[in-house]
């Protein structure tokens, strides 16, 4: 009897055991879903609607209070992502929504058309904090469509140097020609697979600037287990100057960053400051040129200077007085040449002196042809000082 007692209470004991772990086994079985429900989802309104329109988007699981930026974007898949970054979004027509606590939100977002041939996905990715990212399929009505570019099963890339940037500025760049460096690095396939012809994207990015990626297809082929010098062209806009960071991404995955510290151009500094010197030098000389042509000029004779100064002689001349041995010398020295003259007589008499006196064009010592004589100059004592 005891035997049969034991054995009940053992079925029973075996029956609550397994009892329990079917229990426990359901209680665990939901986790799984559970998990992959944790991903952030987006689901739309409608599959297709044309420009001009609008969109319904809904997201859940996102973080809480997150702030999203939403965007239609062109030559991307939902599996895949964005091909062509950012760039290939319609970007001035997208908007930004915060999740709520649960990290749900519903926006509308307005349709455009993006730079790039559909496929279209609507991409909702995070701004701040942790990234995270979703894409929901979306066709914009009358986009052109084209397929997107082939991608290699299998080859990886890994960097596996250092990035560095050659080359130098040029007179241009100092005069604000947009500057011009070649990213150069060295990468090695990981994978099984060859890669042949890589699409890597460059991005540059300013202060807390998102970078803005740019498409470089490397022509060549990475075999297995081999390594490849990758060269790629970067080039900034016209006048930039100051730190930049240059970002290289494959596949989705940023694999270095370097960064370029560009000089200021100094050529345009001075050129505006000599702008600055010269256009006010030349506006003051255009001005003083017109002044002078507009300023009325005095006309002059061609012998009024000398008139002038003839007439100023003639004023002072009877202010000088000779002495009287100086007039009895002069007379002298002309009575030869008066009786010469044509038509003159043998002697002078007193009208021809008085004539010489009054007018003593040549001194003694002047004369040409004259012995010379000294002229004295009028005394104080002279008997002839005020007579007229």
């Amino acid at each position: 009897m005891n035997g049969r007692r034991n054995g009940k209470q053992n079925g029973k004991a075996w029956l609550w055991a397994v009892v329990g772990l079917a229990l426990l086994g359901s209680a665990l079985l939901p986790q799984a879903p559970a998990a992959a429900a944790d991903k952030p989802t987006v689901t739309l309104s409608a599959a297709q609607a044309g420009k001009g329109g609008s969109v319904t988007v809904k997201g859940a699981n996102w973080r809480p209070r997150a702030l999203l930026m939403m965007l239609i974007c062109g030559q991307a898949a939902p599996g895949r992502g964005v091909v062509g970054g950012t760039n290939s979004c319609a970007n001035a027509e997208g908007r930004a929504v915060t999740t709520g606590k649960d990290g749900t939100f519903r926006k509308k977002l307005p349709v455009a058309e993006p730079p790039e041939p559909c496929p279209c996905v609507v991409h909702v990715a995070t701004v701040t904090g942790e990234k995270a990212r979703a894409d929901a399929a979306f066709k914009v009505a009358g986009h052109p469509v084209k397929p997107l570019p082939e991608q290699t099963g299998g080859g990886r890339l890994s960097v596996l140097t250092d990035t560095r940037m050659e080359g130098s500025g040029s007179l241009l760049t100092w005069f604000g020609a947009p500057p011009r460096r070649t990213l150069v690095f060295t990468v090695g396939n990981v994978g099984p697979a060859p890669v042949k012809d890589p699409v890597f994207q460059v991005g540059t990015s300013h202060g807390v600037f998102a970078p803005q990626w740019e498409e470089q297809q490397w022509r060549g082929t990475v075999a297995p287990g081999k390594k490849a010098r990758i060269e790629l062209p970067v080039e900034l806009s016209a006048g930039a100057h100051g730190d930049y960071l240059v970002s290289l991404k494959f596949g989705g995955k940023v694999l270095a960053e370097q960064p370029w510290g560009v000089g200021r151009p100094w050529g345009v500094t001075v050129f505006w400051l000599l702008l600055c010197l010269v256009v006010p030098a030349a506006v003051f000389r255009l001005g003083m040129a017109v002044v002078d042509r507009l300023r009325p000029r005095r006309r002059r004779a061609g012998g009024r200077h000398r008139t002038g100064r003839v007439a100023e002689l003639a004023d002072l001349l009877p202010r000088l007085r000779l002495s009287r041995s100086a007039v009895a010398a002069d007379e002298k020295a002309r009575a030869p040449r008066v009786a010469r003259s044509p038509g003159g007589s043998g002697g002078h008499g007193p009208g021809q002196a008085e004539r010489t006196t009054a007018l003593p064009w040549f001194t003694p010592d002047t004369d040409p042809g004259a012995p010379a004589g000294r002229l004295s100059a009028p005394s104080d004592n002279s008997p002839t000082k005020g007579n007229t």
